[in-house]
């Protein structure tokens, strides 16, 4: 549905002023995030939801306004080729994405057409140039869409006037549409088939070494923002579930694995200042004899915390830390407090600000049998943002983490849409994905994307299996932020020129009512040229 979803906003800013594609934009942003987003005011009330939605509805304004603008001056060049029009759409989707995605406060990506094709062709293409390029092919074949759709429509238009004024030669003016919608139609299912020509790795090859993975999802007593009321009995249900692992393991006489995974917030008591903490950790890892990451909080100061994993070695021993890089605004920490209180006194449910971290989240676990275990550590919402997944990857890691905390959002579909942004990033990295909730849904996702043993949400489980330890790089581990930075630049440049094209031009009154408006069509022949993609 992306696709058909691009394509309408195509059509309906085609020819429009910019006030009028701002708002076009709007209302199909308010269409797509109020729903997407429901689940961020179900404890907290409506008004935050209504602000998040609003505040990325205001973006799609922004799509739909640059649609408006570069559409519109296509509109002014007839001649040009089909394929105009439906790239520039797709290198605004891009650049638009690129701006919600870092702003403000460091942007808020999730949402993105991307995170939506994890079970589509489009999906490949994350290999080739990341989140971005899906969005781009995404928006691509959605906007060709709607151009073979309006250069059909002039098409039949010059038809049924050739057969009220018969004694006209329509052909000539119907002839350049036919190839258009042609042209935008090839456009449109070139866009739709190409993915399926990309090649991406199953993991599946003999010679790749696996790792032996067990990731341990405890649950919690209760959903919601008091879901570690109860610190402690979060911390034993995940020691608990990860003794029953042992078990298992033992009983089956199965080999010890390589690396253990508990998620965020698995442990709120902060073990390196409470003993007793520090003892049901060390007790659990030591009854599985793995190396163990776990999510836990760490005090920093009476107004500060950390969210940090934190490497345990089979003897107790801590070997690393990561602390979450990218904390969250209005989750995790407020900005500004005292002016944001002004609208919601929720803001201080946010007690203790959480701090960021400095450095690359990569853990290196030797192996027993050689070589090693180097995982990428991706806490909770870091899963969206690219340079943060991808800086692991690029720095050794041939396994990819994502430790996460769901209570929060109870039984809505949050949970769903991050497991889908997970499998994209298997995808575009080539790496096998560790996805471990504390209430669900947590899955083994295949470098191809496919995820294994999904759980339940608010249920105890266990995930165990051998994963691919892929070390090649993807074209879009290489290749980085490229397109993002190329759609930015060409957009902006076409904008200005655009902007700086209109103040040159003497101001009139066209047939739409508006200055700057393009001519009225008067003839056959003008009408297939204006609506000519």
């Amino acid at each position: 549905m992306a696709p058909l979803g691009v394509g309408l906003l195509a059509l309906a800013t085609a020819g429009a002023r910019p006030a009028q594609g701002f708002f076009i934009g709007l209302v199909a942003g308010w269409a797509y995030f109020g729903p997407l987003l429901s689940w961020s005011g179900i404890y907290v009330g409506a008004f935050p939801w209504f602000a998040l939605a609003t505040l990325q509805a205001l973006y799609l304004g922004v799509i739909g306004l640059a649609c408006a603008l570069l559409q519109r001056q296509r509109l002014r060049s007839p001649g040009s080729p089909p394929a105009i029009r439906p790239l520039l759409v797709a290198l605004v989707w891009v650049a638009g994405e690129w701006l919600r995605g870092h702003t403000p406060f460091g942007g808020f990506p999730w949402g993105r057409l991307a995170f939506s094709q994890a079970d589509s062709p489009f999906a490949r293409l994350a290999a080739l140039g990341g989140a971005p390029a899906v969005t781009f092919g995404v928006a691509l074949a959605g906007a060709a869409l709607a151009a073979c759709a309006v250069a059909a429509g002039v098409r039949l238009s010059a038809a049924v006037a050739a057969t009220r004024a018969p004694q006209a030669d329509a052909s000539t003016p119907a002839r350049p549409a036919t190839w258009r919608a042609v042209g935008a139609g090839a456009l449109a299912l070139g866009a739709l088939v190409a993915p399926l020509a990309i090649p991406i790795p199953t993991g599946v090859d003999p010679a790749t070494p696996t790792g032996n993975i067990v990731a341990i999802q405890g649950d919690v007593p209760q959903a919601g923002l008091e879901f570690n009321a109860q610190r402690r009995a979060v911390l034993d249900n995940h020691a608990r579930v990860t003794r029953e692992a042992a078990a298992q393991i033992e009983q089956s006489g199965a080999p010890r694995p390589d690396l253990v995974l508990w998620p965020e917030n698995a442990s709120d008591i902060d073990p390196l200042v409470n003993a007793d903490a520090a003892g049901v950790i060390r007790g659990a890892v030591a009854a599985i004899g793995a190396p163990t990451i776990v999510g836990a909080v760490l005090v920093v100061s009476e107004q500060n915390v950390s969210n940090t994993s934190l490497l345990y070695l089979p003897d107790g021993a801590i070997a690393d830390t990561y602390s979450k890089l990218r904390p969250v605004p209005f989750a995790e920490y407020i900005p500004y407090r005292s002016f944001f209180r002004m609208f919601s006194d929720k803001v201080d449910l946010v007690t203790r600000d959480f701090l960021p971290g400095d450095r690359v989240g990569l853990f290196r676990v030797p192996r027993a049998g050689g070589g090693e275990v180097a995982v990428g550590i991706n806490i909770c919402f870091e899963v969206a943002i690219d340079d943060v997944v991808r800086d692991s990857v690029a720095q050794g890691a041939n396994l990819i983490a994502v430790q996460t905390n769901n209570a929060t959002f109870g039984f809505t579909d949050e949970s769903v849409q991050q497991l889908a942004i997970s499998r994209i990033r298997a995808i575009e990295h080539g790496r096998a994905v560790v996805h471990i909730s504390n209430v669900g849904v947590s899955a083994l996702i295949m470098p191809d994307g496919t995820p294994h043993q999904e759980t339940s949400l608010f249920t105890p489980a266990i995930l165990s299996g051998a994963l691919p330890l892929r070390t090649e790089p993807t074209i879009a581990t290489r290749v980085g932020s490229w397109l993002e930075w190329a759609a930015c630049a060409v957009v902006t440049a076409l904008l200005v020129a655009r902007v700086l094209a209109g103040r040159r031009r003497p101001r009139t009154r066209g047939a739409g009512g508006g200055d700057d408006d393009p001519p009225a069509p008067t003839t056959p022949q003008n009408s297939v040229q204006q609506g000519a993609l």
